[in-house]
């Protein structure tokens, strides 16, 4: 961006200080500041919006080494998903159909999409799918992978956290929000930004910057020109100059990407989600786009109201219905409100304001799965049971290959629902049953859940034929495996007040599965939380999924389980034991047994289990197990006494009956 000199009249006073910091910016303090926070109120904030060019194309000519100007669609049975920029050229896009795309292009590359089939282990390439719907399910699962490896390249380009804001929109699509690492940039460059405000008054105007011409290498920037002409000069103030650090960050993001990983991207900067978003889409491929901030209301001119984020729908189809035209330039002629009593307040109020480029919306870190599905529709229909279970295997293959990459294996994340949806005739059902809490999730487990949801639909109605199948995983939890015992005894008002007394007094760690000796359980009750007898190495590999019914993907995950398992348990006839080190020493002053230190909590553990075994067995009311140890822990952390005791005192005394093999607990003051 080249920009003209600023021009001092001769009137001005002669000063020692430099012409340009007698000069005010349009900015303050206050904007500066909010630029460090993210704030999304701040005119100086700095969006980017990150799309890879022809995702699908790009992955599969990458994964067939074919060269860039190859021309390649993907294909999915009859039809194309996507098509590549070197094939556009011939005229080619997702909507033309096979025989056409071959006439037009000769030398077109036309890629099946992976697909799982009926009796397969694993997602593949078939040469025969397109012929073959009736057997074949389509994988999505290699762009998944890319997509991941290429957001993490994206987060490795960028400074770490709470820095790095990163919101994955789509498979192929990321919002960066540059601005806290944008600040950082201009205090370093511009040290006359870094004093306080004067007079400690943030509603302070900032010192002009430099008048110096901005580098934007080969980026598209909006109507600079048409600005420049227009005022006759184009005063650089600071947001052109935040912006212009920023397309230099995705430029280094981009060469990342394609230095790393052969993809390329398109991207669009600017001050907001928005217009970063149509910016990105501006000037493909492997281009980006720079929309500074006075040229919004330019760049948003010939855009089509339903090219809009969130305007692509039926919102956006109803405005373009009641004002007769797509066309922005024509909408901002229409009054607020106007837009109130068409739309409503708020959907009038935030038309209003999105025709002219304002976007506060944030970008928020969304890179955790919420819900896993995979599903099929059948042409023709299934009409057996014997097939849908063949089926249902596929989905359940399908998702668990998910968990894994999800960290089911490690226990970081683990769902807590499925879902079965079941069309027959245009008539949906769905049923929904919990995942055991206590047990280990494995494909055998999640196949025999889908199975019962399937009896449940075929109980209540012949289920036959049926046009579609959809399994779905969902409510996942992050460290499901780290809760107390306690927390699977009691439910409801006395799970909420016991989660309330172990926050503020009480840290009950994992249950250990070892023996106690003579300190340990000696009669029924609580003892079946800790032991499972007969449970030995040869019967836990026994009891593992049969490797030769699932994929090879499945098989490395069972293996790096089985090995970790291993290496962390030793066959003791009855029981599996943590294996021993030579570790310092705890002796229990209530059993008088000596145990390595790392297990003091959860030999304590035992103890409090024990007490509720009693409890249980007497029926005390209102006992409390004195956890000396842990309580006192819990004031060095700062936890509140009284708080807790007030939590208790105050749970709803009402008597609820209890479920079967449940005891209710009460938890009163304990010292």
């Amino acid at each position: 961006m080249s920009s003209s000199e600023q021009h001092v009249s001769s009137s001005q006073p002669s000063l020692d200080l430099p012409a340009r910091l007698l000069r005010k910016s349009q900015f303050t303090y206050k904007d500066l500041a909010q630029l460090a926070l993210s704030a999304p109120s701040t005119p100086l904030r700095v969006i980017a919006h990150v799309d890879l060019d022809a995702f699908y194309a790009q992955c599969e000519g990458i994964r067939l080494n074919q060269p860039e100007d190859q021309p390649l669609a993907v294909r999915q049975w009859d039809g194309l998903i996507a098509v590549n920029y070197p094939s556009r050229k011939y005229g080619l896009s997702r909507h033309i159909d096979i025989s056409e795309a071959k006439r037009l292009c000769p030398d077109l590359i036309m890629q099946h999409v992976a697909t799982w089939k009926i009796g397969e282990e694993k997602w593949s390439y078939h040469e025969d799918a397109y012929d073959n719907i009736a057997t074949h399910k389509v994988s999505l699962d290699p762009y998944r992978l890319e997509s991941r490896r290429i957001l993490q390249t994206i987060k490795d380009s960028l400074p770490a956290s709470p820095i790095q804001r990163v919101e994955k929109a789509g498979i192929d699509e990321v919002f960066l929000d540059l601005s806290a690492q944008v600040y950082s940039t201009l205090l370093e460059r511009y040290p006359e930004l870094q004093g306080p405000a004067p007079y400690d008054d943030p509603s302070e105007n900032l010192p002009a910057p430099p008048n110096a011409p901005l580098e934007w290498e080969n980026d598209s920037v909006v109507g600079l020109e048409t600005l420049a002409l227009n005022h006759g000069k184009l005063d650089t103030d600071w947001d052109d100059i935040a912006i212009s650090i920023g397309s230099e960050i995705v430029r280094f993001v981009r060469a990342s990407i394609k230095k790393h990983l052969k993809y390329t991207c398109s991207a669009g900067i600017s001050n907001n989600k928005m217009i970063s978003k149509l910016g990105s889409a501006y000037n493909k491929p492997n281009q980006q786009t720079v929309v500074i901030g006075r040229a919004t209301e330019h760049f948003l001119k010939d855009i089509k109201l339903t090219k809009i984020r969130n305007l692509g729908g039926k919102l956006g189809a109803r405005i373009a219905n009641v004002f007769k035209t797509e066309s922005i330039q024509d909408l901002l002629q229409v009054e607020l409100e106007q837009l109130k009593r068409e739309f409503g307040e708020e959907s009038g109020a935030w038309i209003y304001e999105t025709i002219r480029g304002v976007d506060l919306s944030e970008v928020t870190p969304r890179t955790q799965i919420k819900s896993m599905l995979s599903a099929k529709s059948f042409r023709p229909a299934v009409n057996s049971p014997e097939v849908a279970a063949k089926w249902l295997r596929i989905f359940v293959a399908d998702i668990f290959s998910r968990l894994v990459e999800e960290g089911i294996l490690e226990n970081k994340r683990r769902p807590k629902t499925m879902a079965l949806h079941h069309r027959q005739r245009g008539h949906t059902r769905s049923r929904q049953l919990p995942i055991p809490l206590r047990k280990v999730i494995d494909e055998i487990m999640l196949f025999e859940l889908a199975q019962s949801l399937l009896g449940q639909l075929a109980i209540e109605g012949d289920p036959w034929p049926c046009d579609n199948l959809s399994l779905s995983v969902g409510g996942f939890e992050d460290g499901i495996g780290d809760r107390g015992i306690v927390s699977f005894l009691v439910k409801g008002e006395d799970a909420k007040t016991l989660n309330e007394i172990q926050g503020k007094q009480i840290f009950i760690p994992q249950l250990s599965l070892k023996d106690g000796g003579n300190g340990g359980p000696t009669s029924n009750g609580i003892k079946k939380f800790f032991t499972k007898k007969g449970l030995t190495m040869e019967k836990l590999e026994s009891q593992s999924p049969p490797l030769e019914h699932f994929g090879e993907g499945t098989k490395d995950a069972t293996k790096i389980w089985s090995e970790s398992l291993s290496s962390k348990l030793t066959n003791t006839g009855d029981m599996i034991s943590l294996e021993q080190e030579t570790t310092p020493q705890y002796t229990c002053n209530k059993c008088n047994q000596s145990f390595p230190m790392e297990e003091r909590a959860e030999h304590e553990d035992w103890h409090f289990a024990k007490s509720l075994e009693e409890a249980e067995s007497h029926r005390l009311p209102q006992t409390q197990p004195h956890l000396h140890t842990d309580v006192k822990d819990s004031r060095k952390r700062g936890g509140d006494f009284s708080q807790s005791k007030a939590s208790a005192a105050k749970r709803p005394t009402t008597s609820r009956k209890t479920e079967k093999g449940q005891a209710r607990l009460a938890f009163g003051p304990s010292i």
